[in-house]
């Protein structure tokens, strides 16, 4: 059906936007010899999964155990586990979809890497493991000279380590491009820490993956990376948009949108049916595309108001780019595909979120 059908408010995803973005990232990463395993928590669909797949990725990002089973019964066959997983039930059926898929997991305590070996070796698969080092954010991940020792459990019960996990979430939205190169450089240095205190203990590093869209740039850079995870490139919510542009940065485009309508008018605002119910404001509210004279105000769960000087007219469309595409994706079950642009195009594809709500 043509665009102009689509009731709302519904996410609709712009496929010539987004295949554009894919193309981008995958030629800047093997231009580069880098390998790409983009982030598949911001997305949440096998189908998109293996877009990028097909594309050059060499497999896919997940932050959570119910993700990653979701995409790999979706047909998802490499996955990573950016995070850490110490609950027994979850660590069975990490162990039990490592038979099924090849499988990688982050840890970073001593806990951590007893009881996963003990669910693999119970289950008899296999995993590679990634010790995650702190290189700036404050969450997850020990020390850099702390990561031999955790290398070392690992190859002491027998699994194969894998690398360094070595992602810093707070630097993606700095918004200077100083602030991020900063941020990056003491990232490096703690990467080029941890590095050395693995040679010194005698253990290789077969890999150090990390990176995100505000900075991959700069890790591709530094020499010490060898993954990207960037995510949120395929498609650019109005957070990332924010970001002044890094020196040799590809240009991505916004692909990801809010339909709406107006619903109400009055002399000085208009009320569309997008709250915040369709589109997640923990980065902030929404943008108008295509029209900066107009400012989203939040209305509420079920209702979003437009402030300016030309207001659109009762029944019109408006077209909303939300302020953080990973959870705005989480409200959906679905997303509308759509092939030659938001004006005249027409719907190409529904694209089901096969990770909605996998929070566990």
């Amino acid at each position: 059906m043509n665009v102009a059908a689509i009731d709302t408010p519904a996410l609709v995803v712009d496929l010539d936007a987004m295949q554009r973005n894919l193309l981008a990232m995958a030629g800047f990463a093997r231009e580069r010899g880098l390998r790409l395993r983009p982030h598949a928590k911001t997305h949440k669909s096998a189908w998109i999964a293996q877009q990028q797949i097909a594309r050059g990725a060499v497999g896919v990002c997940v932050q959570k155990t119910s993700e990653a089973e979701a995409l790999a019964a979706a047909g998802v066959r490499d996955l990573f586990i950016t995070n850490e997983v110490v609950g027994d039930a979850k660590l069975a059926r990490v162990a039990a979809l490592a038979r099924d898929v090849t499988l990688a997991i982050a840890v970073d305590s001593a806990l951590g890497i007893d009881r996963l070996a003990a669910a693999l070796h119970h289950a008899r698969s296999r995993a590679g493991v990634f010790v995650e080092i702190d290189v700036g954010h404050g969450r997850c991940g020990v020390s850099p000279r702390a990561a031999a020792t955790l290398a070392g459990s690992v190859v002491a019960h027998g699994l194969r380590f894998a690398g360094l996990q070595a992602y810093h979430g707070r630097a993606q939205h700095l918004r200077s491009a100083q602030e991020r190169a900063a941020a990056i450089a003491a990232a490096s240095r703690a990467v080029q820490d941890a590095l050395g205190a693995l040679a010194a203990a005698g253990i290789a590093c077969p890999l150090v993956s990390g990176a995100g869209s505000g900075s991959f740039v700069l890790e591709a850079a530094s020499g010490l990376w060898g993954e990207l995870q960037c995510g949120s490139y395929v498609f650019m919510d109005r957070d990332y948009a924010d970001n002044a542009a890094l020196t040799g940065a590809p240009r991505f485009e916004h692909a990801l949108f809010v339909k709406s309508q107006v619903m109400s008018r009055a002399a000085d605002h208009a009320v569309i049916d997008a709250g915040h119910k369709s589109h997640a404001i923990d980065s902030g509210l929404p943008r108008v595309w295509g029209r900066d004279d107009l400012q989203f105000v939040n209305g509420g769960d079920e209702h979003g108001i437009l402030r300016g000087a030309a207001l659109p007219a009762l029944g019109e469309t408006v077209w909303l780019v939300p302020g953080h595409c990973d959870p705005t994706v989480n409200l959906h079950a679905t997303m509308l595909g759509v092939r030659g642009g938001l004006g005249r195009g027409v719907v190409e594809r529904i694209i089901a979120v096969d990770a909605r709500g996998c929070i566990t």
